[in-house]
This record gives structure tokens, sequence and C-alpha cells, in this order.
């Protein structure tokens, strides 16, 4: 069975957490359960260690990884888990693939380190869709200004952005039955009607 499980990923402004609200609400207007969630967070315990890793960066790049690893485990458990064994959909703000490219591809995790833990906490609990959102990294960064203040991850210098988004481009191509990569530089219906058109085909939910 497919599960109900769509995340979203892309660098900082990239309009992620929109998308994924609006997908959410589309859905629930269509008379679909939608569960609307993120990550790091998306449960109590979960949520502070979010709040942890935001307010300051771990001097052990193990470390931090471990900390996502152990959010995403609480938040499984606790909040994707129990709605997708009963049906419901799950939209996910950010997912394995952020691990991949912020601690992995810019962090320096081994691979095969994140790729054990993934097999150990994730399995089989796989999205079958992901949302790249690609944007230029100045324009992004230029979003994420005019949201409020910057968090340790936006402050980066632009060259890393770029980084950043390459390996999220990189992600998708060795992701290809899940990922789709959508231009976010566009208004955010236009992107919205592209998400809708591929979610209602791939569980066949006609339009409502």
């Amino acid at each position: 069975m497919t599960l109900k499980f769509i995340t979203f990923e892309g660098g900082e402004g990239t309009g992620k957490s929109t998308q994924a609200k609006l997908l959410a609400e589309r859905l629930h207007n269509a008379g679909h359960e939608a569960v609307l969630t993120r990550e790091p967070g998306g449960s109590p315990v979960a949520e502070e260690i979010r709040a942890l890793i935001l307010k300051q960066k771990p001097q052990s790049p193990v470390a931090e990884f471990l900390l996502f690893a152990a959010a995403r485990a609480e938040h499984l458990d606790v909040t994707i888990k129990p709605a997708l064994d009963r049906g419901s959909f799950v939209i996910c703000d950010r997912y394995i693939h952020s691990t991949r490219v912020y601690q992995g591809a810019l962090g320096g995790i081994d691979s095969i380190l994140i790729a054990d833990v993934e097999a150990r906490t994730v399995a089989p609990y796989l999205p079958a869709i992901t949302f790249f959102m690609d944007l230029d990294p100045e324009a992004g960064l230029v979003r994420a200004a005019q949201r409020g203040a910057l968090n340790r991850y936006d402050a980066n210098a632009l060259a890393w952005h770029r980084e950043l988004r390459e390996a999220f481009l990189r992600e998708a191509q060795d992701d290809r039955s899940r990922s789709c990569v959508l231009d976010a530089n566009r208004t955010e219906a236009a992107i919205a009607a592209d998400i809708w058109s591929h979610v209602s085909t791939t569980f066949n939910l006609g339009q409502p």
C-alpha cells in the first residue's frame, strides 16, 4: 500500500512551509484527513530538540546529526506513524533529504551512517512524493529576511546556500522515483496548482 506521505524540501525561503500548508488545506477541503507537520519538530519532545538545535550549533557534527535523528524518531512514533497507519495524509515540511543535505553533504557526516540510522528509524515510512522547491539562493534569502529574524542556517554565506541548492538537486536526481522538482520563482497559486495536479494523479483524487 502506498503511504499517503508527502514531504517538502529545499533551501531557505523557497516557500516549502507555505505550499505544505496550502496542500493540507486543499486536502481538508476535498474531504480528506491531512496532518500538517514539520521537522525538526512535530511532537512535544521533538519541538524541544528543535529549539535546542536552532539556539546553538553543537560543536560536534555527529552530535548535531544524532539530535536530528532523535527528533525524527520521536516525531515518527508520536505523529507520523499513527496518522499514516489510520489512512490519513501526512504533509511534512522537511524530512530525510534535509538531513542528507544539511548534515551530510554540507555537514560532513558519512552517508553510510546516515543511511544506517534511516534504515533503523525511518523505514518503511518513506514519502510517496517529495517536492523539491528550487529557487535562486539570493531570492530565497531575501524572502527569508522578509519573514523575520534569520535562524543560524539562514545567516550562512551565499556560497553556502548555493552549495545547499545543488545538494538538494542531487538528492532529487538520486531519488527520481518519488521526487518532483518545482520552480519556486512563480506565484503561490501556480506552484500550488502543479502540486495538486501531481498529488491528485498519484493518489487518484480527481478534482475537488
